[in-house]
């Protein structure tokens, strides 16, 4: 008997390790942790259904269509059109955009169907497997198995070894490891991490696709169980820690044996309604507590930690609130004289709105995304519901339900203050879910399916079963939220949570408590969400355990951000959003489809505009009030606020000519400029030592040498040519290489790994470098500071760039290394190689340089040959006089 549990749950953990190990690749290789993988395998499984069903077409050919070219394509389009950009946004940005896919996916590929006439689909559509149909059934070690359980352990045992062999042995998985390990390193050693990525897309929505496939005979066409599968799979991916594919793998083929052997081996388990199938649920809690504790924002950030700019800090607070007010007053207009059913859909939209304030205290505020809110307005809700029918007065039972939902936002803040990022996302959701399968089913809290029944709330003259009185109240307890949150922002607790969220090192050393802001933010997220709930009990009448399921979280959070998560006006506008669009479409007749396939376009604007509506709004007035004032030249700026200039480069290459030119070089990061007009050049076979103190600017002008900082004014030469558009690895396979300060080297990577990211053959640096070569097995992150510099610069002696940029080479190493690296120096600039080099060590780089260029505040105040530099030009440079 447990032969037969052991063995049907590999198949069933084939699945899981399937999809874990695309959710790992993805998110290994790009940083976004991908929520609608989910939604990519239902995707793939109906192009199956409707290739088999419609067109006629073999199981296997279809099978190859949808999971071999259809995922795959999908991939890359999602990474053309969101991911990419993505990338570089914050994780709240990436979190609701991807469940806005998640909704948006489906609902298009259904859509499609309904438009093309196709065989129609629901969630009880069984689409036949891989192999034969019906399926044969096989009796394998004395265990019943079918043939589809069989293909599909197969199917996942080469899935397992192609990806392992390409990762590992191909020059497209070492690329990708790269950029895994560094990605901004990957890209100054000439790899296209753009083009990476959009590879880790492909292959993981191929691995979606495949999985989605093999389990459509058992899961059928229901968007929302693909979307539990993902979250079963992501309890795999946690133990492999989102980085290691096997171990992902391994976890997944385990997670299928062991919730089989709960399932048959624990009946005692069977008087606590739920648990047994929530053991994906408690391994994935435990694994998140665990194995992934936040070792970067211990703050437990998972949003951008620097809010937006304001761009009506200028206009008059009059001006600011005029909009509101307006709309207020129009709101209040229609309560009064629109149409009861109307006033109604309003009062919806206006619970939601106060549910997702709670959204602005913990996302907006703390910067921690939550996805338990809905269980804490459950919980509310179903505990004011129970109190009231135990007999307690209706008031008492309301203020009940809220510290409930207060207590339990207290025990989910326990694991925040271990967790960060999205882990802590994850982990909230583990919660919400445990709570949804297990706590919520407890007959005797949620009394059954019956739920429980509340009366209107009375006002004396009136109550909320008029939905005119019910918007008076919402807009009342609104306002007091809103007065809460900023009596919050500006109060020195509000101070304490943003220093705590932007820099949480600083803030412990300055005396702040981290666990106590963030536990005081979810424990008044949770009221706040818990009192939304109540009045979303009081308003229907009634309340279930299935009114405000945990993935409403999933959704309500989407909504919000995408119109603004930092406001209260945002959290207004997203409830009456949500209520809004669903209804309008039912009364013009439109597809209830489209509704989700306009929420999903929503996560793509988010991928560009991260800060919502709102603040798009905004930023777009300011954009226009800007054009209307006179632009002041970055030309007159740069002159402005620069020294004594050098001299004033020729700009071409050629014979005796430089090689490599910054010309006016302006740049700098957001609003604030650090370079201003700077101007070096570089000949081949010279080495130019850039000097000056800390905070002038070197290490800055190294990185937009390279083409890691791109420049808002001037123009960089390479040979003649401008290059100034072309992104850093594109430089880096024209001939310009940087040395970046610190360690250029790739630490999860082999020595001969990251050789083999510049070199085809390592072989004649090991003959160079012996001690390289006997170490050529290690991960570069275990070698010595020198090895590892020399390891940085190893692969420029056999393949000489023409342009090298050195940023610090000598930081932290003995004083034996660093003659071992200026002797490469010398040696390459023997071999014709142009070298930048930024040195604060001025002895070393003076006995090596050919000219000198000193910078102070961000401009090139002199430069000149080595044999003009004195010790009044290195004061100058150095202590900042003249």
């Amino acid at each position: 008997m447990i032969l037969q549990y052991v063995l049907s749950g590999l198949v069933t953990g084939a699945v899981f390790a399937i999809m874990g190990s695309g959710l790992t690749l993805s998110y290994a290789a790009t940083g976004v942790f991908n929520f609608a993988h989910g939604a990519v395998g239902f995707l793939a499984a109906l192009v199956f259904y409707e290739l088999t069903a419609a067109a006629g077409l073999p199981a296997w050919l279809s099978a190859v269509v949808a999971a071999g070219l259809f995922a795959p394509a999908l991939g890359y389009l999602l990474h053309r059109a969101m991911f990419r950009g993505l990338a570089q946004a914050g994780e709240t940005a990436q979190i609701v955009a991807t469940i806005g896919l998640t909704i948006a996916l489906p609902a298009l590929g259904l859509l499609a169907v309904e438009l093309a006439g196709l065989p129609a689909t629901d969630a009880t559509s069984l689409p036949r497997g891989v192999g034969p149909h019906p399926a044969v059934s096989l009796d394998p070690l004395g265990v019943r198995l079918d043939t589809d359980q069989l293909i599909t352990f197969a199917f996942s045992a080469v899935a397992a070894a192609g990806l392992w062999a390409f990762l590992r042995h191909t020059p497209y998985g070492l690329r990708m490891r790269a950029s895994v390990d560094r990605r901004r390193l990957a890209t100054l050693r000439g790899i296209d991490a753009d083009a990476t990525s959009a590879l880790a897309w492909m292959l993981g929505s191929g691995l979606a696709g495949l999985a989605g496939v093999l389990a459509a005979p058992v899961l059928g066409l229901d968007a929302t169980a693909y979307t539990v599968l993902l979250f079963a799979s992501a309890t795999a991916a946690v133990f492999g820690r989102l980085r290691s594919i096997p171990w992902t793998f391994a976890a997944g083929l385990a997670l299928g044996v062991v919730q089989n052997l709960v399932a048959g081996y624990t009946d005692f388990l069977e008087e606590v309604t739920g648990l047994r199938t929530a053991v994906p649920v408690i391994l994935l809690f435990a694994g998140l507590l665990l194995l992934n504790r936040s070792r970067e924002r211990v703050a437990g950030s998972a949003a951008e930690d620097v809010p937006p700019p304001d761009h009506l800090a200028g206009v008059p607070a009059w001006r600011r609130r005029l909009p509101w007010a307006a709309g207020l007053a129009t709101l209040a207009a229609f309560a009064l004289l629109g149409p009861e059913y109307y006033v109604g859909v309003a009062a919806q939209g206006l619970v939601l709105a106060l549910i997702f304030c709670s959204f602005v205290v913990v996302t907006g505020i703390g910067g921690m995304v939550n996805l338990a809110q809905a269980a804490f307005a459950a919980m509310a809700a179903l505990t004011c519901g129970w109190a009231f029918a135990s007999g307690l007065p209706f008031g008492v039972a309301i203020l009940l339900g809220v510290a409930a939902a207060g207590a339990v936002g207290l025990v989910v803040a326990l694991p925040a203050l271990r967790l960060g990022g999205r882990v802590l996302t994850l982990a909230t959701l583990a919660l919400a879910l445990l709570a949804d399968q297990v706590l919520f089913q407890v007959d005797a809290f949620s009394n059954g399916t019956i739920g429980w029944a509340l009366p209107a709330l009375g006002l004396g003259f009136a109550d909320t079963s008029d939905p005119r009185v019910r918007v008076a109240v919402l807009l009342a307890l609104i306002g007091l939220v809103a007065l809460l949150v900023r009596n919050l922002e500006r109060s020195a607790s509000g101070r304490a949570v943003l220093a705590v969220r932007s820099a949480p090192a600083a803030a412990v050393t300055s005396g702040l408590s981290a666990p106590r802001a963030k536990i005081v933010l979810f424990v008044l997220a949770s009221a706040i969400a818990g009192l939304g709930g109540v009045l979303f009990a009081i308003s229907k009448g009634s309340v279930t355990a299935t009114d405000l399921p945990a993935f409403a979280g999933f959704v309500w959070l989407a909504v919000v951000v995408l119109q603004g998560v930092r406001r209260v006006g945002g959290a207004v506008l997203g409830g009456l959003v949500a209520v809004a669009v669903p209804e309008l479409l039912a009364t013009w007749d439109v597809s209830a489809h489209v509704g989700s396939i306009l929420f999903g376009a929503g996560g793509m604007i988010l991928a560009r505009h991260p800060d919502g509506v709102l603040t798009q709004l905004a930023e777009a007035r300011h954009r226009r009030r800007a054009r209307r004032l006179p632009a002041a030249s970055s030309a007159a700026f740069s002159t402005a606020s620069s020294g004594t200039p050098a001299a004033p480069s020729t700009g071409g290459g050629g014979p005796g000519g430089p090689l490599f030119v910054l010309e006016d070089v302006v740049a700098g990061y957001a609003d604030c400029t650090v370079l201003r007009g700077v101007r070096l050049e570089v000949r081949p076979g010279e080495v130019v030592a850039l000097l000056g103190a800390n905070g002038a600017g070197k290490s800055t002008a190294c990185a937009v040498a390279a083409g890691d900082l791109p420049v808002t004014g001037g123009r960089i030469l390479l040979d003649g040519v401008d290059v100034t558009a072309w992104p850093a690895h594109r430089r880096a396979r024209a001939g310009v290489l940087l040395a970046p300060e610190g360690r250029g080297v790739f630490p999860g990577l082999t020595v001969e790994e990251n050789l083999r990211t510049w070199l085809d053959d390592p072989e004649p640096v090991y003959r160079r470098l012996p001690q390289l070569a006997a170490r050529r097995t290690v991960a570069a992150g275990a070698l010595s500071g020198g090895e590892q510099q020399l390891l940085t610069l190893a692969p420029a002696l056999v393949r000489p760039p023409r342009v090298l940029i050195a940023d610090e080479p000598s930081l932290g190493l003995a004083p034996l290394v660093v003659r071992q690296v200026f002797d490469v120096f010398a040696e390459l600039r023997d071999r014709g190689v142009a070298l930048l080099l930024v040195e604060e060590k001025a002895t070393e780089a003076l006995a090596l340089a050919d000219r000198v260029a000193f910078m102070r505040l961000g401009a090139v105040t002199w430069t000149g040959p080595r044999s003009e530099v004195d010790g009044d030009r290195l004061t100058a440079a150095y202590l900042g006089v003249r």
